[in-house]
C-alpha cells in the first residue's frame, strides 16, 4: 500500500488507549467529510468500550495536528451550486459538539499548524496540549468565511477582548497565548509527545500529563502585553469603529492589526464581530454551532467566500476582490441574513438533536 493508499484517519488501540491520526500530512492533515464520519464512528464505538479509558488525537507528518478543512473542496462546490458543504458542516459541528460532552478523557496533541476545523476537533477536548511549534489560529475571515466549528464560543470566552482581536485578524498564537486564551490546557515539549503517548496507554491521562507539562513562562507569549489596545480598540461596537480605534491607538501593534483588517473580507468581518456578540450572550456551545451553521450555509452563496479561496488557495495572487469592497456599503440589514435559517434546515443541536 502506497501512502497515497492508506486511509486519511488512522485508528489503533493500545493499552487503555484509542488513537485517531489524521492522515494526509501532504494537505497538514485537512477534514474532509469521510474522515470526520471515521472520527465519530471511532468515539461511538471507545465510548462504549471500558478497555478504552482515553482517547488521543495527534496528526502525521512534521506539519501540524490539521490546518482545517478541505477549504478547496468548499470552494469547489460552492460554484457548483453548494449541495454537499451543508452536510459536512452538520456532520463537522455535531462532532465538534461530542468532542466536548465525551465522557472519557480526549486528549489532543496541538502540536505544529492548528488552524479552523483543527481547532474544532482538539479546542472542544478535556486535556489540550499544545507545545513550542503550536501556531493556532481562526483565520476565515481571510478567506471570506466566520470562525465555525465552535471558535466564536471559544473566542468570545477569552479574557477581554483577545477572542475578538484572534477572530478578525486571524491572528495565529503559540504555546503561552494559547493557554492564555483558554483554547490550550497545558504546554509539553513536542519530542516529549511520543513518550506521553506511550504512557497514555499504562496510567490514566489527570496522572500523566502533569508529569510531562512545561511551565508556560517558558514559552514567549505577546497577548498578555498587548491587553490594553487589545481590550480598548476591539470593544467598540462596529468594525468601522474598531479600526478607528486601533489606528489612532498609537501602538505600532494597532496600526498594524488595522493594516490586517483592512485587508479582509469587509462582510465577514462585520459578520465575524457580530456573530461574536452573539456567542458571548448565548449558553451552550450547542447554541453556537447552530448559529455557526447558519453562518456557514450563508457564506457558501456570496462571493467572498469562493473570491477568498481563490486568491488564498487555487490561483494564490493573495489578491482577493471582495464585495462589497467597503465597509462602509455591508449594512446592518446584509449582516441580519447571514443569521437567518439556511434553506437546508437548522442544525438543531441546541433543540435536543444527539451529537452522533
Amino acid at each position: 500500500m502506497t501512502a497515497t493508499d492508506e486511509p486519511h484517519v488512522l485508528l489503533r488501540t493500545e493499552g487503555r488507549a484509542g488513537f485517531i491520526t489524521l492522515n494526509r500530512p501532504r494537505a497538514i492533515n485537512a477534514l474532509t467529510h469521510p474522515m470526520v464520519l471515521r472520527i465519530d464512528e471511532a468515539l461511538t464505538a471507545w465510548e462504549r468500550d471500558p478497555a478504552v479509558e482515553t482517547v488521543v488525537i495527534d496528526g502525521a507528518g512534521e506539519r501540524g495536528l490539521c490546518a482545517g478543512g478541505d477549504i478547496r473542496a468548499i470552494h469547489d462546490d460552492a460554484r457548483a451550486g453548494g449541495s454537499a458543504s451543508p452536510g459536512f458542516w452538520r456532520d463537522e459541528y455535531r462532532l465538534n459538539a461530542r468532542i466536548a460532552r465525551f465522557r472519557k478523557p480526549y486528549v489532543a496533541f496541538m502540536d505544529g499548524i492548528v488552524m479552523g476545523g483543527g481547532v474544532g476537533v482538539s479546542a472542544h477536548g478535556s486535556v489540550r496540549i499544545v507545545t513550542e511549534r503550536s501556531r493556532v489560529a481562526m483565520p476565515e475571515t481571510g478567506i471570506g468565511f466566520v470562525p465555525d466549528v465552535g471558535g466564536t464560543y471559544l473566542l468570545s470566552r477569552t479574557p477581554g477582548e483577545l477572542g475578538t482581536h484572534l477572530a478578525l485578524t486571524g491572528t495565529p498564537v503559540g504555546a503561552a497565548d494559547a493557554l492564555l486564551t483558554g483554547l490550550a490546557d497545558h504546554v509539553v515539549r513536542s519530542e516529549d509527545l511520543p513518550r506521553l503517548a506511550a504512557e497514555l496507554t499504562r496510567a490514566p491521562a489527570h496522572e500523566v500529563v502533569p508529569g510531562f507539562a512545561r511551565t508556560p513562562e517558558a514559552y514567549a507569549g505577546e497577548l498578555a502585553a498587548q491587553r490594553e489596545w487589545i481590550d480598548a480598540c476591539y470593544a467598540a461596537d462596529t468594525v468601522e469603529t474598531v479600526i478607528d480605534r486601533l489606528l489612532d491607538f498609537g501602538a505600532p501593534e494597532a496600526k498594524e492589526a488595522a493594516t490586517t483588517l483592512l485587508g479582509r473580507s469587509p462582510t465577514a468581518l462585520k459578520a465575524t464581530l457580530a456573530a461574536l456578540r452573539r456567542a458571548r450572550r448565548l449558553d451552550s456551545l450547542e447554541s453556537v454551532l447552530d448559529m455557526e451553521f447558519r453562518l456557514s450555509c450563508a457564506a457558501l452563496s456570496s462571493h467572498d467566500l469562493v473570491e477568498g479561496i481563490r486568491a488564498q488557495v487555487v490561483d494564490k495572487d493573495r489578491d482577493p476582490r471582495w464585495f462589497p469592497s467597503e465597509l462602509s456599503a455591508v449594512t446592518d440589514e446584509a449582516v441580519a441574513r447571514w443569521f437567518a435559517p439556511p434553506r437546508t434546515g437548522d442544525l438543531g443541536l441546541a433543540a435536543g438533536t444527539p451529537a452522533s
